[in-house]
């Protein structure tokens, strides 16, 4: 595979997930919603979970249709979370891929409606009245269901929340990331799996994988919180520290943190190499959650 092909492959992809969300996400939803919906989700971000789901899903040879449901739903379940993320009952972030956040540029109430139908949205796209085998839709809806939920991106939240300011050990802090930020990735890796049904012993390693990728991305989030500038995130730089609250950086150090997220991405390499598949996308894209910049 040569440098420029993962690329062209990324453009592809990401064209055809923004043409889907294009699609899916209405611009008539009632008094000013669509207008808010699309600003949340539309307007920037890594579309790293819809790249995860796809190239999964192509490692399997699986269904490209129900992939692409995927990629969106996922995506609007990664939207509506920093929505709600970003509001003032929460985490009060003003600022979200370099623009103000929805409920400062569209007020607290219609932050929280957008938020809500997004999440209600990503479901109605999993469950199409033709196309996608009914029983492939229930698998992908209860992935994405216990990934969001109280199991997953919820759950860990409000462990975060209740953590403010309190010492928390590294199992405790590996344990609300697992659940905040790493669930929704090792699903967008499975959903895109389960789009081709593969042997157990290849989910397992996928489910490993994705694990282990969702886990570093928070890592390195916490890294880029204390060493990225505001303009290059495209969110507010320091707000963890600021508001006291329990990162791998404050937890492990700088350096230790580093070499962590380093581990993680060697062992999501080793899972993919286990599951035998030609996984140069996932691997790929792997790299990308050390490497980034933002």
């Amino acid at each position: 595979m040569t440098v420029k092909e993962p690329e062209s492959w990324v453009r592809e992809t990401l064209a055809s997930v923004e043409r889907a969300l294009e699609r899916f996400v209405p611009a008539d939803a009632p008094a000013g919603l669509g207008e808010a919906m699309r600003y949340a989700v539309l307007e920037g971000g890594k579309r790293l979970r819809p790249l995860l789901v796809m190239a999964a899903c192509e490692a399997v040879h699986g269904d490209c249709e129900a992939a692409l449901r995927s990629a969106v739903a996922v995506e609007l379940i990664h939207a509506y979370s920093l929505v709600h993320d970003d509001m003032p009952c929460m985490d009060n972030d003003m600022l979200r891929r370099g623009k103000p956040t929805v409920h400062v540029q569209f007020g607290e109430a219609q932050a929280m409606l957008a938020g809500d139908a997004m999440q209600a949205l990503a479901f109605e796209v999993l469950t199409p009245d033709e196309g996608v085998d009914p029983a492939l839709q229930a698998c992908l809806v209860r992935l994405l269901a216990r990934a969001a939920g109280h199991k997953g991106m919820a759950g860990g939240q409000a462990i975060d929340l209740a953590s403010v300011g309190k010492p928390l050990s590294e199992a405790v802090l590996r344990d609300m990331h697992r659940r905040k930020t790493g669930a929704l990735l090792q699903c967008s890796v499975l959903m895109g799996a389960a789009c081709g049904r593969p042997a157990e012993p290849v989910w397992q390693a996928l489910s490993d994988f994705g694990a282990a990728i969702g886990l570093a991305f928070q890592v390195m989030d916490d890294i880029l919180d204390c060493t990225q500038e505001s303009a290059v995130l495209g969110k507010t730089a320091g707000k963890d520290e600021d508001a006291n609250k329990p990162t791998y950086v404050s937890v492990l150090g700088l350096d230790a943190a580093r070499t962590y997220a380093m581990d993680l991405h060697a062992q999501a390499l080793a899972a993919l190499q286990r599951s035998g598949l030609p996984g140069e996308r996932l691997g790929w894209l792997a790299g990308l959650v050390v490497d980034r910049q933002s």
